[in-house]
């Protein structure tokens, strides 16, 4: 283990003077995901939880590991169930039980486990089958864990901001039409508020600004807003200084229409990248530890804040991620919200506890991409990328026909140089540029970036997509 430990002792210690003056355990909480490479040992991650002061640590999953790790720590977890499970545990109590069994009991309360997150944003997929399996699921567990006379774990789900039809105005929150509200949302919301459970939401101003930032104020996104950019919902009356507060509110106002109005809520995540892919404005440094140091500073005050719908309430927040994740598919920016790099140096400097206040901070540089990008982009082999794995990634594009790689047959016009590199990257441009509309990523496992540069040559064109 020396080299892990050699690997550690420079960060850790950066750590330690960075956080020695947060003296008292933060209430806010972090999620430390695992998919990526170079992570420090887990044994290692957690030192770095504890010194970073955080409150709460959110799994994605049930790791053992992590959570034989966390025994005797002072950090209280949440714990999640995949989706895949779901069916399972809802038509079967024996597997219920099981699971409680091996990711629960095995480590309670040694390990502080507080929360158990059912699924991951559900009523996302279009698998309706999982929503109406989703509270019977989330039932089954909890009478297992009350069953063994455990009462200070409760049982949620966490979901995404759209299952909301309308957010916009806060007072206009609506639930979707096509989840049936007797079936799934209102069972939901009364298991919540019987149980004194949270509605939990992963909730991201980031990608609310970044879709239309010509019209929706960054300083609302980074709770820099005042009473001269705050924002008046013309229907409630309610003022708003900051997006966070907006989205948040919609969803109450979203559940008093049908007529739950006391469900508590809490922040599965939330957080801001600091890179991104050259056409996603605003992810950088500055904006990432603007955003999470104010909302640090803002859920961690004492008495709470609340929110301008439901003010002076406690809302239990999870900060996304502790860790940049490198494995982890799509845009770039989802690759980069974490406040720690892999090799666990910080991105940026951040006081899980609130205690310090923006001017504390060392200056970060100013960003320059917080404008929409415009120009042509291209997508193209990444310079590291091994050729190795470029093979089976341009033999899948091409694979799938669409005319995406016929420029590249003998006698076209890029058939030459005949390189595994120049065709790849050919081929990477042409399939991003086809089904970008439909979600592709210029990623294809980390082979590929974007790029302003042209790479067409003679008579060979690469398409592109101009912003």
């Amino acid at each position: 283990m020396k080299i892990a430990e050699n690997f550690l002792i420079v960060p850790l210690f950066f750590c330690l003077l960075t956080f020695s003056n947060a003296l008292t355990s933060s209430r806010i909480g972090v999620v430390y995901g695992t998919q990526g490479t170079n992570f420090p040992p887990i044994n290692y991650t957690v030192q770095l939880l504890e010194i970073k002061n955080a409150g709460f640590v959110k799994l994605r999953d049930a790791n053992h590991e992590i959570l034989k790790s966390l025994s005797q720590k002072s950090v209280r977890v949440s714990i999640s169930i995949a989706n895949n499970f779901l069916v399972h545990i809802a038509s079967n109590q024996t597997f219920a039980n099981q699971w409680v069994q091996e990711n629960v009991l095995a480590y309670y309360p040694d390990t502080m486990i507080r929360f158990i997150l059912v699924g991951q944003e559900v009523l996302s997929q279009n698998d309706t089958t999982l929503w109406y399996n989703l509270v019977p699921a989330m039932r089954r567990i909890l009478g297992s864990v009350r069953s063994h006379n455990i009462h200070n774990i409760k049982v949620g789900t966490p979901l995404a901001m759209d299952i909301l039809e309308s957010t916009f105005p806060p007072s206009s929150g609506t639930f979707r039409s096509d989840i049936p509200h007797d079936q799934v949302i209102i069972p939901l919301l009364q298991f919540l508020n019987q149980t004194k459970s949270y509605f939990f939401l992963n909730v991201f101003p980031y990608f609310t600004w970044s879709a239309n930032p010509t019209n929706v104020s960054l300083d609302l996104a980074l709770f820099r807003g005042d009473k001269n950019s705050s924002y008046r919902d013309p229907e409630s009356g309610l003022i708003y200084t900051n997006l966070l507060d907006q989205m948040l509110d919609s969803v109450l106002f979203a559940s008093q229409k049908l007529g739950l109005d006391h469900v508590a809520l809490a922040i599965s995540e939330t957080g801001w990248p600091h890179a991104g892919d050259i056409d996603q404005p605003g992810a950088n440094r500055y904006n990432a530890a603007t955003y999470n140091r104010n909302l640090v500073h803002r859920m961690s005050a004492k008495p709470p804040i609340g929110t301008p719908a439901r003010p002076g309430v406690f809302i239990p927040t999870f900060i996304y991620a502790l860790f940049d994740e490198d494995q982890i598919p799509g845009r770039g920016t989802a690759r980069h919200f974490g406040i720690l790099r892999a090799n666990s140096w910080p991105v940026y400097d951040l006081d899980l506890t609130g205690k310090l206040g923006e001017g504390d901070y060392p200056p970060l540089p100013l960003p320059s991409n917080n404008e929409p990008f415009k120009g042509n982009l291209w997508c193209v082999v990444a310079s590291e990328a091994n050729i190795m794995e470029l093979v089976p990634q341009l033999e899948s594009v091409c694979s799938l026909g669409n005319g995406i790689c016929d420029a590249l047959s003998p006698g076209n016009d890029c058939y030459e140089p005949v390189t595994i590199r120049a065709h790849a990257s050919y081929a990477f441009s042409s399939y991003w540029v086809k089904f970008r509309s439909r979600g592709a990523a210029c990623h294809f496992n980390g082979l590929a970036v974007l790029t302003t540069t042209d790479p067409s040559h003679g008579s060979c064109k690469f398409p592109s997509v101009y912003f």
